[in-house]
């Protein structure tokens, strides 16, 4: 080949190269230019949707674009993975995920997409504790009496979660494995429908994950709790001693959130959406405490090598427990 021929063309290759990065970069300082859909799994009402609406409505003032909430619920949150898999990576559409994605990657053979290849990390949001509860018809008080009683009634106690692999469905299932119990799984669409049938009695066991509920219901009497699921106390139910505490020992589980983003987003696009996350989710530090949700914040990096390691933490749990899909 011509060595003249070579380097026009080089030259041609680096002007183009420096063309399409100018472009890129300006149409991500021009980002957001239309609403940005928030995609959450999980059903209105539950602790994952509160928390994600409160930050989603921050985030898009910061922004200057209204930050949509879309709830898809179902299968674990693995329908909205799904769509926000396929979406354009061009920032409009995000994922609000929790720790259940992580888990699914062991709990479900085969999903539609991978949870490494497909996403990439945008922020952490918070961490929520729960409340391990029971129904008053239950009799019981701690979390001894429960463990006694379950084991004198093996497979007769109903505990329900907010569906098949959420955070609530593998910390019973995790209680249950160093509780040495069995009670039965009933899973539903999201906390909200798993809370509603728990205080009329359907269910008789479930971790609770948002704190206005267990306050309002220990005071009206429709709900009992036992323990929290953090290593320490919280603030604002400080008389409720942990798992720890109640007698079993080394157990933890909370639910984390955060936002993926569709691989292939922009790099820019990515680092302005964790900045307004990040501000959205510090600004509102009090409010999401008094919910039962404790702010995080990273680098977007940072998240993306924090959700693989869950995935890792968590396939060891799933395959202790036997849990299966439903």
């Amino acid at each position: 080949m011509n060595i003249g021929n070579l380097n026009k063309r080089l030259a041609a290759t680096g002007l183009a190269l420096t063309l399409t990065m100018a472009a890129a970069s300006a149409w991500s300082q021009a980002y957001p230019a239309k609403p940005i859909k928030l995609v959450v799994g999980f059903a209105a009402g539950g602790s994952t949707d509160i928390a994600a609406r409160q930050i989603a409505k921050r985030a898009g003032e910061i922004l200057g674009q209204p930050m949509v909430v879309d709830n898809r619920p179902g299968a674990a949150s693995n329908i909205a993975a799904h769509e926000v898999a396929r979406a354009p990576a061009d920032g409009y559409t995000l994922l609000y995920m929790t720790s259940t994605l992580p888990v699914n990657e062991t709990l479900y053979p085969k999903l539609p997409f991978d949870l490494v290849k497909d996403f990439t990390g945008v922020s952490p949001t918070v961490d929520i504790p729960c409340v391990l509860s029971v129904h008053p018809s239950l009799g019981v008080k701690t979390v001894k009496e429960l463990i006694s009683l379950a084991k004198s009634q093996p497979g007769k106690i109903s505990y329900g979660s907010a569906g098949s692999g959420s955070g609530t469905h593998l910390a019973t299932e995790l209680f249950k494995t160093m509780a040495g119990i069995d009670i039965f799984h009933v899973p539903y669409k999201g906390a909200g429908p798993a809370t509603t049938d728990f205080l009329g009695g359907h269910v008789k066991v479930l971790f609770v994950c948002q704190v206005s509920i267990v306050k309002d219901n220990v005071k009206t009497g429709r709900l009992v709790p036992l323990a929290v699921s953090s290593l320490k106390r919280l603030p604002n139910l400080a008389d409720i001693p942990t798992m720890v505490e109640a007698g079993v020992p080394d157990f933890e589980a909370t639910v984390w959130n955060g936002i993926l983003a569709p691989t292939g987003t922009p790099r820019d696009v990515v680092t302005k959406v964790n900045a307004a996350v990040a501000q959205a989710v510090k600004e509102q530090t009090a409010p999401l405490i008094e919910t039962g949700a404790y702010p995080m914040y990273s680098s977007a990096d940072l998240f993306t090598a924090f959700v693989k390691s869950e995935i890792v933490r968590w396939s060891s749990v799933v395959k202790m427990s036997g849990a299966k899909p439903e």
